[in-house]
């Protein structure tokens, strides 16, 4: 696939030292005998000398008009995936590999094209039939020659649909099919909640939420138009650092203004949250945000001990009041770092139940779907190990008694800011009722609590 409007810009870049890209068979030559496919028998001093060993994926090609350079190329099992990504800037001199933000997109790019293809490699008609089919979709994932979707397996299969051109000169760009069929949309908002525990007065507690809604909208019509409004309970804390999609056609500018970075006051934006849009024709994010919410889910404390061979562990965990007491899965995580196997465990569970890992490395307990009615939960154990080997984790921070406890949930229906969809207030201006889904969930993500009992790496120290 080649890019006019790309191969123009690398002319603009470079004026007379621009070497342009040969055609396909010349191309493809000069590729092979780069990578040693032909010819490897015979020593080439521009090819084979000592000085030109190479370290990356990135050749330089030589071709009649001169060194092509960056051709980022790699063979696996028996296929060659090649690119010539776009350095924006000159080449002489040539600039190091990692400011090049091309070659980080085209393989990118490459690795998503083998991850499609690779499957059917040992079925050549089906290989055959998926690489006719590359065309159809690099339309989708890199349109003018910039990388916007890497993961090809994700694209529309529905080949016969996608076009070239579009038909209808009102149909954006970004919507390469059109749909057949009853309206309906699928919304879903996906907060996760970061956190860092300490239990200790000097070190102040940190936790952030940020959220994701992801819209599948499967409507008729080349260029169909959708609002949707995020609705906040009364007295909720704002949404801020809000990103929208390319798609969203208005926003009230306040609603991009707010900001996490400076404290909340009384001039925030808080709502309504409405975007209209014209969707893509594939699943997407309409939006990203960050809230600043007043508690975390889920408060924690974590002592661990040393006591000779032995260290003494104990986690107290207690579920807000706040939260929807009902989950898809909640454990805790206990790893003990640069030690042997657990030899030994005596423990005490308030409430669900310990495993210990196959590796023997790592206590798991399984709260489960609910907390008890107390929304307390406990563990007490001592623990004690053998000798260590090389299969046990190490951690260059989780040294001594610094450690940590991580906790893994998934609160289906449920958001830590009380964001929700309203089906409601959804408008699609076409004809027919379109059935609208709505959901949420609220996941952990890198949710830690560190050892009151030792030092622990600090995200936030007060001034």
């Amino acid at each position: 696939r080649r890019y006019p409007t790309v191969e123009l810009r690398a002319e603009t870049f470079n004026g007379s030292t621009h070497i342009p890209v040969p055609s396909d068979s010349a191309f493809l030559k000069a590729l092979l005998f780069e990578l040693r496919l032909v010819d490897d028998h015979v020593f080439v001093e521009q090819r084979d000398t000592c000085t030109r060993i190479n370290h990356s994926s990135v050749y330089s090609v030589s071709t009649a008009a001169g060194e092509l350079w960056p051709v980022l190329a790699f063979h696996k099992s028996g296929l060659i995936y090649a690119c010539v990504p776009l350095v924006e800037g000159t080449l002489e001199p040539r600039p190091p590999l990692l400011t090049v933000s091309g070659l980080s997109q085209g393989l990118a790019l490459l690795l998503g094209i083998m991850d499609y293809i690779s499957p059917s490699r040992k079925n050549e008609a089906e290989m055959n039939a998926k690489i006719g089919q590359l065309r159809n979709l690099l339309i989708q994932a890199c349109p003018l020659g910039t990388p916007l979707n890497t993961n090809i397996r994700s694209l529309n299969s529905s080949f016969e649909d996608i076009q070239e051109m579009p038909a209808d000169k009102d149909q954006p760009a970004w919507r390469s099919s059109t749909y057949k069929g009853k309206p309906q949309v699928n919304v879903c908002i996906t907060e996760k909640v970061k956190c860092m525990q300490y239990d200790q007065r000097d070190v102040v507690d940190t936790w952030q939420v940020y959220g994701a809604v992801n819209c599948k909208c499967d409507i008729e019509g080349s260029a169909p138009n959708v609002t949707l409004s995020l609705n906040l309970p009364t007295n909720a804390p704002p949404l801020q650092d809000i990103v929208v999609h390319h798609c969203v056609t208005s926003v009230d500018p306040a609603m991009l203004m707010s900001t996490s970075a400076e404290p909340l006051h009384d001039s925030v934006y808080s709502g309504p949250y409405k975007f209209p849009f014209i969707p893509p024709s594939d699943s997407f994010n309409l939006c990203y945000y960050t809230s600043q919410v007043p508690v975390p889910p889920i408060l924690g404390c974590y002592q661990l001990i040393e006591e000779g061979s032995q260290i003494k562990i104990t986690v107290n965990l207690k579920l807000h009041e706040s939260i929807k007491n009902s989950f898809e899965y909640c454990e805790a995580r206990i790893p003990f770092f640069n030690r042997g196997p657990i030899a030994q465990l005596e423990y005490k569970v308030s409430y669900g139940q310990l495993d210990l890992s196959r590796e023997k490395s790592l206590l798991v307990w399984v709260i489960g779907q609910k907390f008890p009615k107390s929304l307390e939960v406990s563990l007490t154990g001592t623990v004690s190990f053998g000798a260590a080997g090389k299969e046990h984790p190490t951690d260059y921070v989780c040294t001594g008694n610094t450690a940590y406890v991580k906790l893994y949930f998934r609160i289906p229906d449920f958001t830590l800011t009380g964001c929700y969809v309203d089906q409601h207030s959804v408008q699609i201006f076409v004809p027919g009722k379109p059935k609208i889904t709505a959901s949420r969930e609220l996941i952990s993500s890198d949710y830690y609590i560190w050892n009151s009992k030792a030092p622990a790496p600090m995200v936030y120290k007060p001034l």
